[in-house]
């Protein structure tokens, strides 16, 4: 085995100890956590005791004094793209915090200061990582759907998450074209808000869109600001229209159904395709693997493997969906660190998700005319 990768947290949010922290652990055998950085002393400090680890305020000194080679940058939302431009130009090899940044001009600094340095960056973007949406993109690249002609983001994430989705099952090679969006906001009644734990009346902000690909297809995107904690706005879904069948995601935000479909050999109904989760026993552990059964002679099964699960029978980390996917993000990194190659996903493709929802949104500033891609920079 190489030598673990020596990695710093860039950033004191929430998600660099409840989230980075354990991850880091439990990817022990090929990451190494060094050090954190912060702002503020007191924000570093607490930090640094709580994972363990050196606490810095100088970014500089934190490389010098630890030797770390990848940055985790997890700030507040809008600090982002800053504080990635900041990492990437102390010579860190980075990945980021979605989005990469909320102005491309932005992003587009991190990146060329990335390629003048030889520098890594991808983007923790795990929506399509997850193991339920891995599994269908894995059906899809089998040819057993054909051709996927439109791709919904049917609530099922905001922003650039929602069209990372989408693009998904399009494929991230397929160019968008134009943009049509319509952002308007609403009155709602009053009810219980689970994130910021209020209650009372509150208003949304809905945003409908509709994207032009290269080729013909169509991506579809819905998203309402509060998608993620209203009783009045449950519904999460995400699907595709594809040559020989269809794949409907089905249910609210912990409890959803994949509903994927072929043809009956007699073409006259809906062949429906049976998932299975995989676990290390019968009555539970980790994750081990999604198996598709499909019905189909030519594409009988397609098996998505969890690349964290332990390697020996219960003794690891037993990841949820999300930490799966997160945990892809960082690897994707570490190995194109070792090998020189490219990130799966990577920054211009992060670019290129956050470009569609500023052309959606500035489409509806303009009355719902299109807007062409790429944006003038």
């Amino acid at each position: 085995m190489p030598e673990p990768l020596r990695v710093a947290i860039v950033g004191t949010a929430a998600r660099s100890d409840y989230l980075y922290g354990p991850l880091l652990r439990g990817l022990a055998d090929q990451v190494e956590l060094v050090g954190v950085w912060g702002r503020s002393e007191g924000s570093a400090r607490r930090l640094g005791e709580s994972l363990g680890v050196p606490h810095f305020t100088d970014l500089a000194a934190l490389i010098r004094e630890t030797g770390a080679q990848i940055g985790i940058v997890s700030v507040a939302y809008e600090a982002n793209g800053q504080v990635g431009l900041m990492a990437v130009e102390h010579g860190l090899h980075v990945l980021l915090e979605t989005p990469i940044a909320h102005d491309l001009a932005e992003a587009d600094a991190i990146i060329q200061a990335a390629k003048s340095r030889g520098l890594k960056v991808e983007v923790a973007e795990q929506f399509h990582r997850r193991p339920l949406e891995q599994i269908k993109l894995k059906l899809i690249q089998s040819g057993v759907f054909g051709r996927v002609y439109s791709s919904f983001n049917d609530f099922a994430g905001h922003g650039y998450h929602g069209v990372s989705v989408m693009r998904s099952y399009l494929g991230f090679d397929v160019r968008p074209l134009r943009v049509v969006g319509m952002v308007r906001d609403y009155h709602l009644a009053p009810h219980w808000s689970f994130l910021a734990n209020t209650r009372g009346e509150r208003s949304e902000t809905q945003e409908h869109g509709l994207v032009e690909f290269e080729g013909g297809q169509i991506g579809v995107f819905h998203w309402t600001s509060v998608g993620y904690d209203s009783a009045l706005r449950w519904w999460r879904s995400s699907r595709f229209l594809a040559e020989k069948g269809m794949g409907v995601t089905v249910g609210r935000a912990h409890s959803q159904d994949e509903r994927l479909t072929l043809l009956t050999p007699d073409g006259e109904a809906p062949q429906f395709i049976t998932l299975e989760r995989r676990l290390e026993r019968n009555d539970g552990g980790a994750l081990r693997s999604i198996v598709a059964h499909t019905g189909d002679s030519l594409h009988p099964t397609a098996v998505w493997e969890n690349p964290f699960q332990p390697a020996r029978k219960g003794h690891g980390p037993q990841w949820h969906d999300d930490e799966i996917g997160v945990a892809s993000c960082l690897m994707s990194l570490v190995d194109a660190v070792r090998t020189g190659g490219q990130p799966t996903y990577g920054a211009e493709q992060a670019r290129l998700d956050q470009e569609i929802v500023l052309a959606l949104q500035r489409s509806s500033q303009l009355g719902g005319q299109p807007v062409e891609l790429p944006l003038e920079r």
